[in-house]
């Protein structure tokens, strides 16, 4: 069980102890990506506002037609 133990642990302080990763690694990131995915968020939203709007207005005119009948 000891043997079991150290290698985990042995595994997880490797990762952490790893000396070829560099730790100032300049990443870039294209505005136009990010502009997109934000866009593409808007749209999903507006159709999920839509799809409530449908939905929520048809269960009132059934319910109208129903008690009003």
């Amino acid at each position: 069980m000891k043997n079991f133990k150290d290698r985990i642990k042995d595994n997880l302080s490797a990762k952490y102890n790893n000396t070829d990763i560099l730790k100032s690694s300049n990443r870039s990131t294209d505005i136009n990506i990010l502009l997109n995915k934000v866009k593409l968020n808007q749209r999903n939203e507006i159709k999920k506002k839509f799809y409530f709007f449908t939905a929520a207005s048809t269960g009132l005119i059934l319910f109208g037609m129903i008690v009003f009948s």
